[in-house]
């Protein structure tokens, strides 16, 4: 994978750093491991903003940071991957995990016309959680293993695809 358009697409470091809510990091933000452009940094940070970008709650963010930290992946595409899941693809994505959810627990798809929104804590809108949270991490998990793969798999086929390049035109 061309780290050159790779490194174009990511945030700086001090992008990154300007966001209020990233402040709590400090200086660990400073660790140059966090910005390293390689293939195992790549495809951690891959699977860490994909799993993160299913979680359906507020935190997503900082939560992808913090994994991003302690595995040592590349942080600014941890983060950007969040993005994903914004309000364009959220209905899309949320009703797939919601469906799924209720297919792996075996219950009856909630009736949305019965559902009281303004009232979470009515009993028909805390039945959809379950599957609803079941659906988002099994996509999360998929799409981190399917995501981790794919990147490594490109990464690799590209070295190689470089160095028989290379040897070609050292004939």
């Amino acid at each position: 994978m061309p780290k050159r358009s790779i490194k174009k697409i990511l945030p700086t470091p001090q992008r990154l750093k300007q966001w209020r809510a990233l402040s709590i990091f400090g200086r660990i933000l400073d660790r140059t491991t966090l910005w390293q452009v390689n293939r195992v940094s790549i495809a951690r940070a891959t699977a860490i903003g994909l799993f993160c970008a299913m979680i359906p709650l507020p935190g997503q963010m900082l939560f992808a940071v913090y994994i991003a930290i302690k595995a040592e992946a590349n942080l600014p595409l941890s983060f950007s991957l969040i993005f994903i899941t914004n309000p364009l693809t959220m209905p899309v994505v949320y009703l797939a995990a919601y469906l799924l959810g209720v297919w792996l627990m075996g219950v009856p798809v909630a009736d949305v016309n019965n559902i009281d929104w303004l009232a979470p804590l009515s009993d028909e809108f805390l039945a959809i959680w379950p599957p609803f949270l079941l659906g988002c991490f099994v996509i999360g998990c998929l799409a981190a293993v399917a995501g981790y793969l794919l990147v490594d798999w490109i990464w690799r086929l590209r070295v190689q695809q470089r160095w028989s390049d290379r040897r070609r035109r050292e004939r």
